[in-house]
């Protein structure tokens, strides 16, 4: 449900537990404003027990890994990169 409903349904329970003094014969708002109270109150309790548990889980150690650098072949004081290209020139048999 979340914190903010349960909130909201204990407030609208309290309201009409409460503060509203209407006879409706057929609805009792009294037993509505209880129920929406205990209806909201299960609800937070739900809610923050998750968020609780949420909380409590460690996730496992990062585990830091080194990766070396590609090695680079070095000639004298150049450092020598192959490179690999492949060029398609229109009319060489391969699509477009």
């Amino acid at each position: 449900m979340g914190i903010g409903a349960s909130i909201f349904l204990i407030a609208v329970g309290a309201i009409f537990a409460f503060a509203v003094d209407a006879n409706l014969g057929w609805l009792n708002l009294n037993v509505v404003g209880w129920v929406l109270m205990l209806a909201g109150l299960v609800g937070l309790i739900t809610t923050l027990f998750f968020w609780n548990n949420r909380r409590r889980v460690v996730a496992a150690p990062v585990r830091e890994q080194v990766v070396a650098e590609p090695v680079v072949p070095v000639q004298g004081d150049r450092v020598v990169r192959e490179e690999y290209r492949e060029v398609r020139r229109p009319g060489s048999g391969y699509p477009v």
